[in-house]
């Protein structure tokens, strides 16, 4: 199973075993939970769920259960910093096409490590980018 990079939605829902994360989304994460693959976690998704936590848009064990598994010696989340190469990596994704920043962040993060999206963004969905939905 290929390593992905996973948007904030589709990492919360995925943490919350929601039905709104999609059938296709939700086989790729356990795949990878299985057959050793990545799910690469942009650091500013979870900057986002703590901020969506501590506004209480989500059951603060969201949060809980994200740290819990980041923290795990076996976790299949793997966290990936903002670094200069992503920030320069920004320049590829049209603001025209993603108008929100941290949307912008995440999908760099894939342009960088050449990887596919796990998002049901309709903007990240149109910007060329492989996604898993």
């Amino acid at each position: 199973m290929p390593d992905a990079v996973t948007d904030t939605h589709a990492l919360i829902w995925y943490l919350q075993d929601d039905a709104r994360l999609s059938p296709v989304a939700g086989q790729h994460f356990d795949d990878c939970e299985h057959d050793g693959g990545r799910i690469r976690v942009p650091s500013i998704c979870v900057v986002e769920i703590v901020y969506l936590s501590e506004k209480g848009r989500i059951p603060t064990d969201t949060l809980d259960r994200l740290l819990e598994d980041l923290g795990a010696p076996d976790t299949v989340l793997e966290v990936v910093e903002l670094n200069m190469p992503i920030v320069l990596e920004l320049r590829n994704v049209s603001r025209a096409a993603v108008s929100d920043m941290p949307d912008r962040i995440i999908a760099a993060t894939a342009l960088y490590l050449k990887l596919p999206l796990i998002s049901r963004d309709g903007e990240i969905q149109l910007s060329g980018l492989t996604i898993i939905w």
